[in-house]
């Protein structure tokens, strides 16, 4: 077996990402509630019982609402950095010493059968990454709550067979809705998040056409349409020369859903 990826649910009301190997079971961030979780599994088949880590992105609440429940529930170690683990202590509770693993961005680890490279991003929070998979000859990024990817994070995560990537907001949707000001100005910021343009351009320059998988996530309910970010990110790529439908494969994750369980 290759290696099985899965985006449970990607949104601002909760991200969680499941991925396996014939080894190795992992979740990336859990937030939504414990329970929640458990049935998004179960919906593909997969028990909870056998997941062996859950790694966290950053400490806001829809990245982490679950982790603890998760954690204590089926004795599931907890992998983030330092500052992470400082900054969400408190909301996700007591966790056993064994299961707090402590790693430090933009160094190498591995976990069984993966490899894993967790890169910093550019969010409001404490030391915000994404990671970079490795299993075999494939190579896996996920890249969500960033406001901002510069030439470092475009060189870790280049040459990826799936690219999960946030295409947040229409900058004309957001700019025009109902959100205060200061809400506004903190999703366009440099540590806000990734506008579908921006998803556009950054995968525009990584994708080779050489059959990628790419899954556009993290879309606002209220900025943003699947539609929409669909649309913008694939007329962005053909204009490199990229044919959508032949060259490789672009799909949405959802808010509410798991996505169909891809095999590389």
């Amino acid at each position: 077996m290759g290696i099985k990826f899965c985006s449970l649910v990607s949104g601002s009301s909760g991200n969680c990402t499941y991925m396996e190997t014939d080894r190795t079971r992992i979740l990336i961030d859990a937030g939504l509630s414990g329970k929640r979780i458990e049935g998004l599994l179960k919906s593909i088949d997969v028990c909870p019982t056998t997941i062996d880590y859950i790694l966290v992105t950053h400490e806001h609440i829809d990245h982490i609402r679950g982790a603890g429940v998760l954690s204590r529930k089926y004795d599931i170690p907890i992998i983030a950095n330092n500052k992470t683990w400082m900054a969400m202590e408190k909301t996700i509770g007591e966790i056993k010493e064994s299961n707090i693993k402590v790693i430090e961005s933009d160094k190498d680890f591995i976990l069984r059968d993966l490899g894993i490279h967790p890169f910093r991003t550019f969010h409001d929070a404490a030391e915000p990454v994404g990671y970079c998979i490795y299993h075999g000859n494939t190579k896996i990024s996920i890249i969500t709550d960033t406001g901002w990817v510069n030439d470092y994070i475009k060189n870790k995560i280049k040459n990826s067979s799936l690219y999960l990537i946030e295409s947040n907001h229409d900058v004309d949707m957001l700019k025009k809705g109902s959100y205060p000001w200061h809400l506004k100005r903190r999703i366009l910021s440099q540590n806000g998040h990734l506008s579908n343009e921006d998803a556009g351009k950054v995968l525009s320059e990584l994708l080779t056409g050489k059959g990628e998988m790419v899954l556009l996530g993290h879309l606002s309910q209220e900025n943003n349409t699947p539609s929409l970010a669909h649309k913008t990110v694939k007329e962005c790529i053909e204009s490199y020369g990229i044919d959508t439908l032949r060259d490789i494969v672009l799909e949405l994750t959802y808010r509410h859903r798991p996505t169909k369980i891809y095999t590389l």
